[in-house]
């Protein structure tokens, strides 16, 4: 099972470390996510804080930038 593209169940959902394009092409580094809310935590560069999307929304808004 998939929760986030590339990201299996079992992985360490405290230390993800992965970069995604949001829908307006700025790259933000996925943290982690929150399976009780089903949230994905990620950062965005020159903003101090944690920023959140609902998991649905973001598979369909976020492309995984390898």
């Amino acid at each position: 099972m998939i929760l986030l593209p590339g990201v299996r169940v079992h992985e360490d959902s405290k230390n993800l470390n992965r970069k995604y394009r949001d829908p307006r092409g700025v790259i933000v580094k996925v943290i982690r996510w929150d399976k009780v809310n089903q949230q994905v935590i990620f950062l965005r560069e020159g903003y101090p804080h944690e920023c959140m999307q609902p998991l649905e929304r973001f598979v369909k808004k976020f492309t995984r930038v390898l």
